[in-house]
């Protein structure tokens, strides 16, 4: 018996970096919405798009607010793509469930001055340190998902031509450019402080980045490991490996990249997914506009 709901929990912290007031929302949520079809957490895997239809629509008979529908929706909606990431459904039966909406939910993300100090955080004199500031460079460098950064092999690493290969959602591949400075720190990582991780005897494993003990890092690590570097850097927004990825590709747009091309680095299926991105390069386009036109 698998418990999907403590997984996707689990989920919404580390990759997604949601608060706990957010978290403790959609599980109660997800706890009435599993009240409404008399069924138990571990069968939300068996529920069909029928019964989210119609839990939605006993909701509106009656009369609750198109704010809390909306809310109640968006819990089912993120707990079925989680279960389509992780490989737990092939279908997701909320995908063209509707429900009213309000606004857009805009993505949170760091200043370039913050990610510049959230880098430089780590101490380069011990191979954590080392290790930690590669992981930092590489997911502000390729706007990776948390789960493709802990299970990143060597060999999908190339320096020579400076590209990473990340398997996304649906164990898609896709090829990611890094910067110059990502694989200068990835090559100094690899060459100066990976193997000291390893244990003494030990087979090499095929993992990228290695815990003490020669074992991958999970995902709530990393997230450990970010929280803690934030906190160091003095930075007080909430911060996750996915506010990373935000922010690579705000500041990509910001700076003249194409929406196409954003698209294939994060590996969006649908570019109406990115486009989200466009709402924050324009809300700060014309706060410069407001700020500098003398006619605004």
């Amino acid at each position: 018996m698998v418990d999907y709901l403590a997984l996707f929990m689990e989920y919404l912290q580390v990759e997604l970096g949601l608060s706990d007031n957010t978290r403790l929302s959609y599980e109660r949520d997800l706890r009435i919405f599993c009240k409404a079809l008399s069924i138990s957490e571990d069968k939300l895997a068996d529920v069909q798009r029928s019964q989210i239809i119609g839990y939605i629509t006993k909701l509106k008979l009656q009369g609750r607010a198109a704010s809390t529908i909306a809310r109640k929706l968006a819990a089912i909606k993120a707990f079925y793509r989680f279960m389509i990431t992780e490989n737990y459904l092939q279908t997701d039966p909320a995908e063209a469930v509707e429900a009213g909406t309000k606004g857009v939910h805009l993505p949170k993300v760091l200043t370039e001055a913050e990610v510049k100090a959230l880098l430089e955080a780590p101490d380069l004199s011990s191979a954590e340190g080392l290790r930690d500031r590669t992981m930092l460079e590489m997911l502000y460098a390729t706007g990776m998902r948390v789960s493709e950064l802990v299970t990143v092999k060597t060999a999908s690493v190339n320096l020579s031509m400076r590209y990473v290969i990340a398997f996304g959602k649906g164990s898609k591949e896709r090829i990611v450019p890094l910067g110059s400075v990502a694989a200068e720190y990835l090559q100094r990582y690899i060459s100066e402080a990976r193997s000291t991780f390893l244990m003494e005897n030990e087979t090499d494993p095929e993992t990228l980045f290695l815990g003490l003990g020669g074992q991958g890092l999970t995902r709530q690590r990393v997230w450990e490991i970010i929280k803690q570097y934030g906190r160091q850097a003095g930075i007080t927004k909430a911060i996750s490996p996915h506010v990373l990825r935000h922010s690579f590709a705000t500041h990509l747009l910001d700076n003249g990249a194409d929406l196409r091309s954003v698209q294939e680095m994060l590996g969006h299926a649908d570019i109406s997914t990115t486009q989200i991105y466009t709402h924050l390069t324009n809300k700060r386009l014309r706060a410069v506009y407001e700020k500098a036109h003398p006619r605004k």
